[in-house]
């Protein structure tokens, strides 16, 4: 029987742009264009200025630009300095199964590769159309997370798989590439738990770091260690702990086509939260009139963004963004979600903190079971004269069953580009990126980015 790797590396090198459908294509381009938007909004984060400043001491002549500058590094570093930046704010998109995942962080790895290797964007699309296809189905096959491994660790697979298609390795080579991501891809979820830190928005970027030097090695020879999946001491007996066989991979690479974006810039599983938060303060009125509020979650929500400690008093803007009762009543209290919510004089606040005292966060089994087919959030608003206001939400904007419109994804380029490039020179981006298959060469989106 051929190994997992042999097979997911047979299918990178056999999908080809011509068999992706028409939907999944201009879902890419909706997936580029939305996180160069992401990256844009974040130039100025202090992890992305470190990670910046870092690649900028390497220069490559084969490389790829980092977003916000001039400079051309090593496509791996590059991947990594831009890859903090489509993280950073957490606003890029998301898939629910098993395993969370964020696949839009492939975006930059694909990105970069493509640059330093003058691919057309027809290639691109195909590239990262293939990184989703392989990152989703195994977070459909096992959860990394209940075994104390972030999400991230399955990025090194894909974005190796998605760089090696983009350098045109063969099957052989490929393989290697996956088998040398693999070895090394465990990512501790220490990065999401307790105060979160800097590396919260990192982790997955040096994750595709990896995929891609472990695809460069491959392409000069290097073998990699196998079965890496299989194996005695491999993936599925030391980290997954579960057998990925099961793994089916569509034809067509349709995976991208069930996955969310985002329309508030905070962890996926408040969305629904902020939406049912956003009608209920239509209501109130007076802030002055609640007594306590109510959220009723599902497992996976209470377990990420709702029962730590430090979830009700927030010291960084990672943590803020990923506290379920701090979203929960900075909406109430603002009546938006935005990058301002979470500036540090915000999230410290005393006033607002008291707010978020009164938060309490609860598992509803009823919730769980619907999970991830929905993602649901009740939030209960009780009131100092004893009344109760409720409002439930199932689909947020942004979900793969409320999807938002194109002329929507605009407006939320245009509100994270704008401020960075000015209005002509968004619309510029904007242009050229939903003409990505038609691009001679994809290196030209990063070339626009320049501020």
């Amino acid at each position: 029987m051929p190994t997992l790797a042999h097979r997911l590396a047979e299918y990178a090198v056999g999908l080809e742009f011509e068999r992706l459908p028409e939907a999944v294509v201009h879902e890419v381009k909706r997936r580029m264009i939305d996180s160069i938007g992401c990256a844009l909004g974040a130039l100025d984060a202090e992890p992305c200025v470190i990670a910046r400043r870092v690649a900028k001491s390497y220069s490559a002549q084969r490389g790829a630009t980092l977003i916000g500058t001039a400079n051309r590094a090593p496509p791996d570093w590059a991947a990594f300095a831009n890859g903090c930046l489509v993280r950073y704010l957490d606003f890029n998109d998301t898939y629910l199964s098993k395993e969370p995942a964020h696949p839009s962080d492939n975006i930059a790895a694909a990105l970069a590769v493509a640059e330093a290797e003058a691919a057309p964007g027809r290639e691109l699309i195909a590239g990262i159309a293939l990184a989703y296809e392989i990152q989703c189905r195994l977070c459909d096959t096992a959860s990394l997370r209940a075994r104390g491994w972030d999400h991230v660790t399955y990025v090194a697979f894909s974005s190796a798989l998605a760089a090696a298609r983009l350098m045109r390795l063969d099957v052989e080579k490929t393989t290697h590439a996956v088998n040398i991501a693999g070895v090394s891809a465990g990512s501790l979820r220490q990065s999401r738990a307790g105060e979160l830190s800097h590396w919260k928005a990192c982790t997955v970027a040096d994750a595709a770091r990896r995929g891609i030097f472990a695809a460069l090695l491959a392409r000069e020879g290097m073998t990699g260690p196998a079965p890496i999946f299989e194996g005695e001491m491999g993936f599925e007996r030391l980290v997954s702990q579960a057998p990925l066989d099961s793994v089916v991979l569509s034809p067509d690479a349709s995976m991208i086509l069930r996955t969310s974006i985002k329309f508030w810039p905070a962890e996926y599983h408040s969305q629904s939260a902020i939406e049912a938060t956003l009608r209920l303060r239509q209501q109130l009125g007076n802030l002055e009139k609640i007594e306590s509020i109510l959220i009723q979650s599902h497992d996976a929500a209470v377990e990420i963004i709702g029962s730590e400690p430090a979830k009700w008093r927030p010291l960084s803007r990672e943590t803020a963004d990923h506290s379920l009762p701090y979203i929960v009543a900075v909406a109430l209290a603002d009546g938006e979600i935005t990058e301002r919510q979470f500036a540090p004089g915000r999230f410290g606040d005393p006033a607002l903190l008291g707010l978020v005292q009164r938060v309490k966060v609860e598992r509803q089994a009823g919730l769980s079971a619907r999970y991830p087919e929905a993602v649901g959030n009740t939030v209960t608003l009780r009131l100092r004269d004893n009344r109760k206001l409720r409002e439930h939400v199932d689909y947020p904007p942004g979900h793969a069953k409320n999807p938002l419109s194109d002329a929507q994804l605009e407006v939320k380029f245009h509100s994270l580009a704008d401020p960075r490039l000015g209005r002509e020179r968004a619309s510029n981006v904007l242009e050229t990126g939903w003409k990505l298959d038609s691009l001679e060469d994809a290196g030209a989106i990063p070339r626009l980015l320049t501020p």
